[in-house]
């Protein structure tokens, strides 16, 4: 392995590690990914690196020449988090520290905690729960670092993702679709006529690749444009058009089943942490990201579209 003739380097290849690095190479950008296994993305021009990017000295000289390095890391299950983010973005920081590398970071809302207006760049961060704290902890710390001289940081913040490559694991509204879109009724956690925003993977990478590439945008955090709210049940409803399919069938758990489940299932005690997002309006707005980076949402019918077309061939 060589560290010369790279200028982006991508921790995790996940949906959005995945979308960014396709992006970044069909721009002719020479790009490397960086995961546990070392697993090739299938796109071409794009070198994967088997690495733990944990460790502070292994990322650092697979980083050496890079000139923006991205945190698109996922550690998996919310209760591993704890344990698992820390050092993993305290790695990261490092590396960027000393490589002089750009630090972007791909993040979420949950900093916000729950919300009554929508959330902008100036929206306070009150997080209600610990996975909320962990993430402002992580930008927080990368701020500091920025402050002092010795990094340059900055973050894009996204709702959750929508997008035909999004994997049944990656969201409540991928499950409740993977249910409805085979014929089955889906048990929805929170209030499925929420209006809530949801973020496309290419319009997250989108916003990654040029927030690496702005200086006066370093040093802040920024939020990913989205289109105009959907319901849970609006987005379902939509999905079942395209497929010519009849409505969705939904039936909302009682609060009282997830709650009394959660003292004994680690995940759904930490999902209920997080459902305030759909139990109230829960809506992004990135209109500043889009007037000073000129980033628009992907147009919603386009999401929609694709979409379905990709949920549908996974349900049947």
């Amino acid at each position: 392995m060589t560290t010369s003739n790279v200028s982006h380097v991508i921790v995790g290849a996940g949906p959005v590690g995945t979308a960014l690095a396709r992006l970044l190479a069909a721009e002719g950008e020479p790009v490397r990914v960086v995961t546990r296994s070392g697993r090739d993305i299938g796109v071409a021009g794009v070198e994967a690196i088997a690495l733990d990017a944990s460790d502070a000295d292994a990322l650092t000289e697979v980083a050496k020449n890079a000139q923006v390095l991205y945190n698109c890391a996922n550690p998996g299950a919310y209760q591993a988090w704890e344990r698992q983010w820390p050092p993993l973005a305290t790695a990261i920081l490092t590396a960027a520290e000393r490589t002089d590398a750009v630090l972007v970071t791909a993040s979420n809302l949950y900093g916000y905690g729950p919300v009554t207006e929508p959330m902008t760049r100036s929206t306070e961060l009150r997080p209600s729960d610990h996975k909320g704290a962990l993430r402002v902890r992580m930008w927080q710390e990368a701020l500091a670092s920025h402050q002092a001289g010795r990094a340059r940081v900055t973050e894009a913040r996204s709702s959750d993702y929508i997008g035909p490559g999004l994997p049944i694991s990656s969201g409540l509204l991928a499950r409740y679709a993977d249910a409805t879109l085979s014929g089955k009724t889906a048990a929805v956690f929170a209030d499925p006529d929420q209006p809530h925003t949801w973020t496309a993977i290419e319009d997250v990478a989108a916003t990654l690749a040029a927030l690496g590439r702005d200086e006066q945008a370093w040093g802040s955090a920024w939020i990913v444009p989205s289109d105009p709210p959907q319901s849970v049940r609006q987005v379902l409803r939509s999905l079942h058009e395209r497929c010519s399919l009849p409505g969705p069938k939904l039936r909302q758990v009682p609060w009282w089943i997830l709650r009394t489940g959660g003292l004994f299932i680690p995940l759904l005690r930490e999902v209920t942490g997080v459902l305030y997002q759909f139990d109230a309006p829960f809506i992004a707005d990135g209109s500043e990201t889009t007037e000073y980076l000129g980033i628009a949402p992907t147009p919603w019918e386009q999401i929609i579209d694709s979409t379905a077309a990709a949920w549908r061939a996974r349900a049947a």
